[in-house]
């Protein structure tokens, strides 16, 4: 397997058509009917862009409507305002050349590891034999080798997701979306998981738009920070981390005073944000 920086140094030319991987979002709101009947706004004029081959992260309070946004990005959603484009193209259904990672690991019980993450060559048109063949390296590119007849069942928590992981990257899929996918496991499985994707990232260099609640974890592995606000959801800032890259492992950059810097100039922004949330849930407790 090809080192990180020699990954990194020849992705570019290994994607001659990037700008098919921009995301733009622009004036995007979305709103639900409640059980009651009344109209509940969950996005309000939600404006950013990921750029072809960039990592970019969405932090914000519970409820802010990070998932909805990348419903909507997928194409499993539709926006009741603005547009979603992808490569310069309206977003109108289901979006092609994406894949989609989960915080609940959506395998099959019934298959096998390999069963698992050769589904998506399959799907595509691939004969048998070579979609085992990809499966079976991606499953070593995330440390399963070994696993392939396994099922879901046997495996702990961060294999899984490991498999989910090969599952997504398979198809070297020009977009990656991912809605808090680690934020099931403990903290030494998480660190390990997010030095592991980054590594996998520098290989493949997919656009990837990532919801999460953990800003460490934004800081660690992205190279934009969008933080939002409480509900209904818009864009409060947009942060650039200008962390090098290739980057080390994530257990240890938290510890870099840079890092720090960062993290502590996002947090003064999002703070705010999640004590509002906080106070709106709380005295609708009380």
């Amino acid at each position: 397997m090809a080192s990180r920086n020699e990954s990194a140094s020849r992705a570019p030319a290994d994607h001659a058509d990037r700008a098919a991987s921009r995301i733009e979002v622009t004036g995007l709101g979305k709103r639900f009917l409640t059980p009651k009947g009344e109209v509940f706004t969950a996005l309000r004029d939600v404006t950013f862009t990921v750029e072809p081959g960039r990592f970019c992260a969405v932090v914000g309070p519970t409820g802010c409507g990070k998932s909805t946004t990348l419903s909507m990005v997928s194409g499993l959603d539709r926006p009741s305002e603005g547009s979603v484009k992808v490569g310069g193209r309206e977003v109108s259904g289901i979006t092609g050349g994406i894949s989609f990672m989960f915080q609940t690991d959506a395998l099959l019980p019934w298959k096998t590891v390999a069963g698992n993450v050769e589904l998506g060559p399959l799907f595509r048109g691939v004969g048998k034999r070579q979609a085992r063949t990809l499966a079976r390296d991606w499953l070593r590119r995330v440390g399963l080798a070994g696993f392939e007849d396994h099922h879901p069942h046997q495996l702990s928590g961060g294999m899984r997701k490991r498999v989910a992981m090969a599952a997504a990257l398979i198809n070297e899929p020009r977009i990656l979306l991912m809605d808090e996918p680690f934020g099931a496991l403990d903290v030494q499985t998480k660190a390990i998981m997010q030095t592991e994707l980054l590594g996998l990232w520098e290989q493949l260099r997919p656009s990837v738009l990532f919801i999460t609640h953990d800003l460490d974890e934004a800081v660690a592995l992205a190279d934009r920070v969008v933080v939002m606000t409480s509900g209904p959801g818009t864009v409060k800032a947009v942060y650039e981390v200008d962390l090098p890259r290739p980057r080390g492992a994530v257990q240890d950059l938290r510890y870099e005073p840079h890092f720090l810097e960062t993290q502590h100039r996002i947090w003064e922004s999002l703070r705010e944000e999640v004590q509002r949330a906080y106070a709106l849930t709380a005295g609708a407790d009380a």
